[in-house]
């Protein structure tokens, strides 16, 4: 039984809705994926504010550990070892086919998010950019990428609001969700927790469909 199954078996033993058939799904959709450098690419522009914020939450990333939990092809990993090269982040991914892109430097791990492969207490930072909405089981999820944090480490979510949901034609399985209701699953387990709504340019006024939600572990 490779990682994945086992991976998928404990899931499935804590109760989460992530059916094996929906994860075959949500793998072959990402490994599909993986060949369209248009929507899925390889590297981010840095003035993005999203890749701003983590910048600006994580700060010295010196020798840190990271975990860049739903990293696709590591776009974001990229840049924080551009600003932090002796970071070790770890890239995390349903899709092995995903994670052949990743950057030198990285250490890809294919995994479900809902049942992350670390030990508690491992990572310095922990971040999910657009990833958490893929999840399906999302309190699951966000207890998992707390447990993994050190206490007072940094947890950053970038995801879409649910009061916006409707704008885009998303897969059946993906699950959006308010401001109000992740910090409330991020309290449970961290110090603190809080929310902003973000846009792509600095330029731009935020017209609440990204929310950038930073807790305190």
């Amino acid at each position: 039984m490779n990682l994945l199954n086992r991976l998928l078996r404990k899931s499935e033993a804590a109760g989460s809705s992530l059916t094996p058939e929906l994860t075959r799904q949500i793998k072959e959709s990402f490994d599909n994926a993986s060949h369209d450098e248009e929507h899925f690419p390889t590297t981010i522009d840095p003035r993005i504010q999203h890749v701003k914020l983590l910048l600006r939450e994580f700060g010295d990333l010196t020798n840190k550990k990271v975990l860049d939990c739903g990293c696709g092809k590591g776009r974001f990993a990229r840049v924080l070892l551009e600003n932090h090269p002796t970071a070790k982040i770890t890239g995390l991914d349903i899709s092995e086919a995903m994670l052949k892109y990743l950057p030198t430097g990285t250490t890809p791990c294919s995994a479900l998010m809902t049942a992350l492969p670390f030990a508690n207490n491992t990572f310095d930072a922990t971040y999910a950019t657009e990833s958490l909405e893929h999840a399906v089981d999302i309190e699951t999820a966000v207890a998992e990428l707390c447990r993994v944090t050190k206490p007072n480490g940094k947890i950053v979510i970038i995801d879409k609001n649910a009061n916006h949901w409707g704008r885009f034609q998303t897969p059946e399985w993906e699950k959006w969700f308010t401001p109000k209701e992740l910090e409330r699953l991020l309290k449970k387990h961290c110090k603190k927790a809080s929310s902003e709504f973000i846009s792509y340019w600095e330029d731009v006024k935020p017209d609440g469909l990204f929310v950038a939600w930073t807790a305190t572990r």
